[in-house]
């Protein structure tokens, strides 16, 4: 490593530093900005540098944590699970009060498929620190869902027994709405006549309902006051398109004021060329007073 690039590390590393300092115990933020930057940051070895420089530190740990399982979910495996657990168990201890180490164990979970038992375990004590913990719903419904070793019948269950609990406006809301989009794009992946009727997911029942709820409140200004709300307003976006109705779509469309998130847009394309064809099409659909795709 040259001089230059290891200087350019060391403010990356404040920086990061500095970021995750300043949420202090607002939960849902720290989460967001510790995902956002591990991600950004994955292949670059900062998490691992500021480990190493500050190795009994919480922020350091769960952030070399979360930089490992964000490898290791795209990469299929983790380096060192043993090592991971170990760093989640002990930032823990160096802050009691913090979900994001059994977060971040959750996530573990997706990879070595630990137990149902153990990740229920793991489950509670995230959200016995922060009960609407946005990223704990998402990484459990990850490790329920079918493509990850679970089935459609453990999401389904997980969905019933949560979605009456949680608040509207509840930084979690959206997890309902996300297993819906998951099993839509899950069928249209499999072609052929599944495929074909993959819309009809929307038209009624439970999915029908939330998707009317979600349609109804979520765009209105101040409605969601998480940080990745954006991200949720995406996934109403596409759902709302993905059930024809592109031109009730049109208000999330304006709420996001040009914000994109790869996932759900990216699943058929590149995510801005899709999300800017919908746009327009929602755009189209509220001139002509319809909801058609």
């Amino acid at each position: 490593m040259s001089k230059r690039e290891g200087s350019a590390k060391a403010v990356d590393l404040t920086l990061v530093a500095t970021l995750l300092e300043e949420t202090g115990d607002d939960w849902d933020r720290r989460s967001h900005r510790a995902s956002v930057l591990a991600e950004a940051t994955v292949d670059t070895g900062i998490g691992s540098a500021w480990v190493a420089r500050e190795p009994d530190h919480p922020d350091a740990l769960v952030f070399h944590a979360w930089s490992q399982l964000a490898r290791g979910l795209r990469d299929g495996q983790l380096e060192d699970a043993g090592q991971l657990v170990s760093q989640c168990h002990q930032a823990a201890e160096l802050r009691p009060e913090d979900p994001l180490p059994w977060v971040v164990l959750i996530g573990v979970s997706r990879i070595e498929r630990y137990s149902q038992n153990d990740v229920n375990a793991v489950w509670r004590e995230a959200t016995g620190r922060d009960r609407w913990h946005r990223e704990a719903y998402l990484q459990m419904l990850a490790y329920l869902s079918p493509e990850e070793g679970g089935s459609s019948a453990a999401v389904l269950d997980f969905v019933d027994v949560v979605r009456t609990r949680i608040p509207a406006n509840a930084p979690c809301a959206a997890v309902e709405l996300t297993a819906a989009v998951r099993q839509y794009q899950g069928l249209l992946a499999q072609g052929g006549v599944r495929a074909m009727t993959a819309g009809q997911l929307w038209e009624g029942g439970q999915i029908a309902g939330a998707l009317e709820q979600a349609a109804a409140l979520w765009p209105k200004p101040g409605f969601f006051q998480h940080a990745a709300a954006p991200a949720d307003l995406n996934v109403l976006a596409y759902a709302l398109c993905a059930a024809g109705r592109a031109a009730d779509a049109h208000p999330v469309f304006q709420a996001l004021q040009g914000m994109v998130t790869s996932w759900p847009w990216d699943v058929d394309g590149p995510a801005l060329q899709r999300f800017e064809q919908h746009l327009a099409k929602s755009e189209r659909g509220r001139q002509g007073g319809i909801g058609g795709s």
